[in-house]
C-alpha cells in the first residue's frame, strides 16, 4: 500500500519545499511491524524528497518529537504513542489525506480499537481522505469499526488457494 501513497504524495507536492504537513498516517499494532513498514517507506521514497518517520512506545520520545517538529509527509505509528503525542500537541491529523490501518484484526485482539476510534475522530472527513484497512480476518467488531470510519467502503477479499499435495511412498 505504500507505493501508491508515495506516488500520490509526490504527484501533488513533488520533492516538497517548505514546511511539511502530515499527509499520510499508517497505524499498525506492533513496533516491529511499524519499523518494517517505515523501512519500506524510506526505501521506496529514497529519491523523492518525501520525509517519513516511525513512532512507537517503549523508547524515549525525544528523537521522535524532534523529527515531528521538523515536519514529515508520512507517519507510521503504533496507537498508544500516536495518541500520546497527539495529546501532547506534537501531531495534528487535520491534513491527513491517506489513512491506513494495517492488521486491523490484531488491533482488536490487542485492545486498540477504542484508541483508533479516537484517532479517526481527529482525521479530516472521509470525503477529504482515503482510508485503507487491511485485515486477515473480518470479525464483527472490525466490520463495525469499518462502518464507523468509512463511507461506501469497497471490500476486497482474497481467498487462500487450495493446496493439495501428493505424497508418494517408496
Amino acid at each position: 500500500f505504500t507505493i501508491p501513497i508515495l506516488q500520490q504524495i509526490y504527484d501533488k507536492v513533488g520533492s516538497g519545499k517548505g514546511r511539511r504537513k502530515l499527509k499520510a498516517l499508517i497505524v499498525t499494532p506492533t513496533r516491529e511491524l511499524a519499523i518494517q513498514i517505515e523501512d519500506n517507506v524510506k526505501e521506496y521514497s529514497k529519491y523523492t524528497g518525501i520525509q517519513s518517520t516511525v513512532i512507537f512506545g517503549g523508547v524515549s520520545q525525544g528523537p521522535q518529537t524532534n523529527t515531528l517538529k521538523r515536519g514529515i509527509d508520512i507517519l507510521v505509528a503504533t496507537p498508544g504513542r500516536l495518541l500520546d503525542l497527539i495529546g501532547q500537541g506534537y501531531i495534528s491529523l487535520k491534513n491527513v489525506q491517506y489513512f491506513v490501518l494495517d492488521e486491523a484484526d490484531h488491533m482488536l485482539d490487542m485492545g486498540f480499537i477504542h484508541g483508533n476510534r479516537k484517532v479517526v475522530a481527529q482525521l479530516p472527513p472521509q470525503a477529504q481522505r482515503q482510508s485503507l484497512f487491511f485485515s486477515a480476518t473480518m470479525p464483527p467488531a472490525i466490520q463495525g469499526f469499518a462502518s464507523f470510519c468509512l463511507d461506501n467502503p469497497v471490500k476486497i477479499e482474497i481467498a487462500r488457494a487450495k493446496v493439495s499435495s501428493t505424497i508418494k511412498h517408496a
